[in-house]
């Protein structure tokens, strides 16, 4: 190594440090603050030994975003975005709500405009270092962020990077925020600076002695125990803990409103997707890492039950307002916790072996009608316009087919799917910041290089994606996943809402219900082919099948991303 190089820039620095980490790749969008990063960057590819992240440009900061959320699930390792100054930080805002919803640890920087008008090297050169400062940059994501703190000095440069990572790792997972002077950033850093190993480990919750087996012994002695998941079981020994847990004990497990899945949808205990009659009648819950486990104004729970929460944390300590009942608080990383919980039931089988014999043989019964009625009204939207219960039936059993992951954003919803692998279904967080499923997807795609990956999106959440940003950076970076609109002209979410609260009201009367539909819908075929997709519209449910299978082959045999846009009803 030259002399030039054995120091470097603070913001190569950084991209060195995130590597050191374990950080795998950086999603970027630059401006006018990258520049000591990009010298960093050109000086380190001539040095052989230079270890730095792989870097994705992203045409949109939101697209960024998702690709952390969606590698993050993916792999379980938690990646970097960097942004522009407070308006690329603005753009990135609601995927930072969005990682924040969903526990992901991505480490998110953003430039600091310049502050010095002369003077000093990385100084004010531009109108625009004038019109981007800001009092408060930070609050553009504080509410959404662990933990935020500027970068004041060359020499923090590794602690600073160590705290940020083992702090968005330490349970509750989630986002943190560094934002990055210009000024800083073209300081220079002794590499030996850099050398130390990390000295920061993220931090793990557990459950309180005792807790767990007065958990499980709740549970055990439970005449009517019931399951509810949402955000999925710690993964695939958790998705296995679970399966066995429920079968052995036979306890329904419901999954309202999931965003991964917790049971194979073919298991004899899963009992459906609304917890209803089965909570109103329940004398035990075991709520598994669900913000929203049921809905006070639709759903019962009897009084004097008692309930059971597992989770990260399972106050979701973050949301103001959360009353649900939890006389057992089992945090941690929900896999573990659940195998601890079944390991303290065992024990009391022997004495409850008849009580669980009894109520099997019904519970199965039931489940199995109610998930033959799901699958039939799925079966029945085969027509012209089809439904999306239908779509949505065709593409669960393409993905079983194919062992595709399938990520949805108001598209295909697992009620209608028969799925049975775990880490195979991923929907939307909760916080509802649209266009993420699509971003997500790449991420998958960049993790899974050798699987399909499947987009279902609605086609109000498809135009918030940024379509264009995302299709080109599939084109780019060899990610050749396919996408599927389901398109009925209009937002059946919003639809849906107003339904809800005015179900005999003049919207509902409407022959056009107001501010819900587009009109002219865009045609979605060109927009993917401007970034040389397979694409092809979809009218005619029977043609659905076919119309997958070409997809499919248009990726696996030519390598290029594929669209579907799939005309349903508005339902």
């Amino acid at each position: 190594m030259d002399n030039q190089q054995a120091s470097i820039t603070t913001g190569e620095a950084l991209l060195r440090r995130f590597k050191t980490l374990g950080i795998d790749h950086v999603f970027l969008n630059s401006g006018t603050d990258f520049p000591p990063i990009i010298e960093g960057i050109a000086r380190a590819g001539g040095d052989p030994g230079a270890d730095l992240p792989a870097l994705i440009i992203a045409p949109h900061e939101h697209a960024a975003m998702g690709m952390a959320h969606g590698y993050f699930l993916a792999t379980g390792r938690s990646q970097a975005v960097m942004v522009h100054t407070n308006v690329g930080l603005a753009n990135a805002a609601i995927g930072a709500l969005n990682a924040a919803s969903g526990n992901i640890p991505t480490i998110l920087c953003s430039g600091r405009t310049p502050v010095t008008e002369s003077g000093r090297f990385g100084g004010r050169l531009n109108p625009i270092n004038w019109g981007q400062e800001m009092r408060d940059q930070h609050a553009l994501v504080r509410e959404a962020t662990k933990w935020d703190f500027e970068l004041r000095d060359s020499e923090q440069t590794a602690d600073v990077v160590d705290r940020a990572h083992a702090i968005a790792n330490s349970l509750p997972r989630g986002p943190v925020y560094l934002s990055l002077p210009r000024e800083v950033l073209c300081e220079t850093i002794s590499l030996e600076r850099l050398a130390a190993a990390p000295a920061l480990a993220a931090s793990i919750s557990a459950p309180r002695p005792g807790d767990v087996e007065r958990a499980a012994e709740i549970l055990a002695h439970a005449a009517r125990p019931l399951i509810i998941g949402q955000r999925g079981p710690g993964g695939q020994d958790g998705f296995a803990t679970l399966a066995r847990l429920a079968a052995d004990w036979a306890i329904p497990v419901v999954e309202y409103w999931p965003t991964q899945m917790s049971l194979s949808t073919e298991h004899p205990m899963h009992a459906g997707y609304d917890p209803g009659a089965k909570l109103a009648d329940a004398d035990a819950v075991l709520v598994i890492d669900a913000l929203t486990p049921w809905v006070p104004a639709h759903h019962t729970l009897p009084s004097g039950c008692p309930v059971i929460q597992i989770g990260q944390d399972p106050l979701f300590a973050c949301t103001p307002v959360r009353g649900f009942r939890c006389d057992v608080a089992l945090p941690g990383d929900v896999a573990h916790v659940l195998e601890e919980l079944a390991t303290a039931m065992a024990p009391h089988m022997p004495k409850q072996s008849e009580a669980v014999a009894a109520r099997r043989p019904a519970l199965a019964r039931t489940n199995d009608k109610a998930r033959a009625e799901r699958h039939q009204r799925a079966k029945d939207g085969c027509r012209e316009p089809m439904s999306k219960s239908w779509v949505a039936h065709c593409v669960g059993a393409f993905s079983e087919q194919h062992d595709t992951i399938i990520v949805s954003e108001l598209g295909c919803q697992l009620a209608d799917m028969t799925l049975t692998r775990p880490d195979c279904y991923f929907q939307e967080p909760p916080s509802g910041g649209l266009g993420w499923a699509l971003a997500a997807a790449l991420g998958f795609q960049l993790a899974e290089r050798e699987r399909l990956v499947v987009a279902t999106v609605g086609d109000g959440s498809y135009m918030f994606a940024n379509p264009v940003a995302c299709h080109q950076i599939a084109e780019a970076h060899d990610l050749p996943l396919l996408t599927i609109v389901l398109n009925n002209s209009g937002w059946n979410a919003v639809r849906h809402a107003t339904l809800a609260l005015y179900p005999d009201g003049a919207a509902a009367k409407a022959n056009v219900m107001p501010l819900t539909i587009f009109s002219p819908s865009p045609d979605f075929v060109k927009v993917a082919e401007a970034s040389r997709a397979y694409a092809e519209r979809v009218d005619r449910g029977a043609d659905l099948p076919a119309a997958l299978e070409r997809a499919r082959h248009a990726i696996q045999t030519e390598r290029r991303q594929a669209l579907l846009d799939v005309q349903v009803a508005r339902d």
